[in-house]
């Protein structure tokens, strides 16, 4: 038992260090896909992978800063 979770962990561990860490760039022979009829240009391999604001938006919520009372809720009615 001891055996077979030390071999899961080296395994694990040496699969997670196969990643590359180079720069993205097409295949030889290859091109980057054709850019939309509105496009002026074909992006970069960078501005692909980079997501837009629709993607990832950003917090739009206020956090409170200090304890203060809620404003009344009409909506906010006791169990019938």
């Amino acid at each position: 038992m001891m055996r077979t979770g030390f071999a899961l962990i080296v395994i694990a561990l040496s699969l997670s260090a196969c990643g590359s860490r180079t720069t993205l760039k097409p295949q030889a022979g290859a091109s980057l896909p054709q850019p939309s009829i509105t496009a002026a240009r074909t992006p970069t391999p960078e501005e692909l992978m980079t997501p837009d604001v629709q993607a990832k938006p950003k917090r739009s919520d206020e956090l409170l800063r200090r304890s203060e009372e809620r404003r009344e809720d009409k909506f906010d009615l006791p169990p019938s």
